[in-house]
């Protein structure tokens, strides 16, 4: 690439899952703050349907300063898809087949499944493109809260007791054994979906049930969770084969806990206390953790890391989050910011991790010799 030619970026935001409007929210704070000098930037918004919508810069956004109200402006958008040409992904117009540029590396920030979770993943690779944050493995088993917590374990790492299952498996039988294996309150989480949607804690039988329907709502496989007393203690992680640990924050939730409107709603939902106030040796053993957790999915980029911290000052790791919300109250650019990356320095860095990474893809063997 040029030394002095602008890197276009698509960003890619919206999508169909139950994080949407979310994601309209941290495409915003991303748009505001990539350095327009360094970036051509293409608005891709995922409508609720699947369908792209190249935007303009003016006026992507319908009330944009409202998160329970926001919403992609359709009108005059240009439905696109994305295809290889010419050893390069390029933007196609749906309407009227023209190309509308190459695109040298895209930044999806699509919250949740069908963009979080591999799928869209898979499509990228497919385009051959660089690409911002985790690939098909470790977004897809960066999702799965149950298949997460396996390779978590398998790595060493001290994981709360859960029950996973779906709707055939979870019987009566099945969920009183739970039950006495958890104990009350039990948290109840889709087993493949973030920013707390359709997750509540259920402090007895009639409450489990009502939250498991609404868990299976979102998910066909979801979690029971044992409730571990603790401080909330997150890091965000930054990196490719040689990941680091920001500063830990801790959250003081005002909700009953940080619940989905408390992480993107409710300005005064959580307070967050950066850094956490803790010993420097419980700092630095986190950060380990948080770096040994993000190496056991096989993650790229990014990923902001959840702990528990106990009484007795061990770390329980609760999950990881590949595609972390970037708004204005969002853990992941706030902990990196008070680590010293500012946010956009932190695109900057996200953007240079996608490149070299595809470059590093570019050098392998295509064919077989016979």
């Amino acid at each position: 690439m040029p030394k002095n030619k602008k890197i276009r970026v698509c960003l890619l935001f919206g999508g169909k899952s139950g994080e949407h409007e979310v994601s309209l929210q941290s495409a915003k704070s991303i748009y505001e703050k990539l350095d327009k000098e360094k970036y051509d930037v293409l608005l891709v918004g995922i409508d609720k349907d699947g369908q792209w919508l190249l935007g303009d810069a003016a006026n992507y956004l319908l009330n944009e300063e409202n998160p329970k109200l926001i919403a992609l402006n359709k009108v005059n958008a240009k439905p696109v898809t994305a295809i290889v040409k010419q050893e390069s992904a390029e933007l196609i117009s749906i309407q009227s087949g023209k190309g509308l540029g190459s695109v040298d590396v895209f930044f999806p920030i699509t919250h949740g499944t069908y963009g979080e979770d591999g799928a869209l993943q898979g499509f990228l690779e497919l385009l051959d493109t660089a690409y911002v944050g985790a690939g098909v493995l470790g977004s897809a088993v960066g999702m799965d809260k149950d298949v997460m917590k396996k390779l978590f374990k398998d790595a060493g790492l001290e994981v709360g007791k859960y029950v996973a299952g779906t709707r055939k498996t979870l019987t009566s039988d099945a969920l009183q054994t739970a039950i006495k294996e958890l104990g009350f309150p039990i948290f109840v989480k889709p087993a493949n979906l973030g920013s707390s949607v359709g997750i509540s804690k259920a402090k007895n039988e009639e409450d489990l049930k009502a939250a498991m329907d609404d868990a299976f709502q979102y998910d066909t496989k979801i979690v029971l969770e044992e409730f571990i007393p603790g401080r909330e203690i997150e890091l965000s992680v930054l990196g490719n084969d040689e990941p680091i640990a920001s500063i830990p924050g801790e959250v003081l939730p005002n909700h009953e806990f940080y619940s989905y409107e408390a992480k993107y709603i409710d300005e005064n939902g959580a307070g967050l206390e950066i850094p956490a106030k803790i010993s420097e040796d419980k700092v630095k053993e986190v950060q380990k953790l948080a770096v040994r957790a993000f190496q056991s999915l096989d993650l790229l980029g990014m990923a902001r890391a959840d702990f528990f911290l106990k009484s007795d000052g061990a770390f329980v790791v609760n999950e990881v989050n590949t595609l972390p919300g970037f708004t204005k109250i969002s853990m992941y650019p706030k902990l990196w910011e008070l680590t010293g990356i500012p946010f956009s320095e932190l695109l900057d860095k996200l953007i240079e991790l996608a490149i070299e990474k595809r470059a590093e893809k570019d050098k392998l063997k295509r064919t077989f010799d016979i």
